[in-house]
């Protein structure tokens, strides 16, 4: 089993900053890619920034220039920057890790537990 657990989210201006992590563990033999959606209400699902297992990154266009993902030396934490934040980025965020365990022969998809963002002066 894997577990992702989410911390970073908040309250802050428009104009602020934060940092999201996302603590991976369990049984993982190895994990192709890590990333953050998120979801506003009465909105659909976004996909916001991806990184892959040689480190590659992807944004969405909205998010591009003021957001930034990476993870630790180990590979087991994703991180989300995000700077000049608006109220458009209200959401809740989602981490999400593509991985193959142990138990299983091909790779899954899971997904940490969400975290609160809210942009409001």
């Amino acid at each position: 089993q894997v577990q992702l657990v989410e911390s970073g989210g908040g309250l802050v201006q428009p104009g602020g900053s934060l940092r999201l992590s996302c603590a991976t563990s369990g049984n993982i033999f190895s994990i192709n890619a890590m990333g953050w959606y998120r979801q506003a209400p009465g909105k659909q699902r976004e996909l916001v920034a991806t990184i892959t297992s040689a480190g590659s990154t992807s944004y969405a266009d909205s998010v591009k220039g003021r957001f930034t993902i990476s993870r630790d030396n180990t590979k087991s934490t994703v991180y989300l920057q995000m700077n000049t934040l608006t109220p458009e980025d209200t959401a809740v965020y989602y981490c999400y890790v593509d991985a193959i365990l142990r138990r299983y022969t091909s790779g899954r998809r899971y997904w940490g537990q969400g975290t609160q963002v809210t942009i409001s002066s």
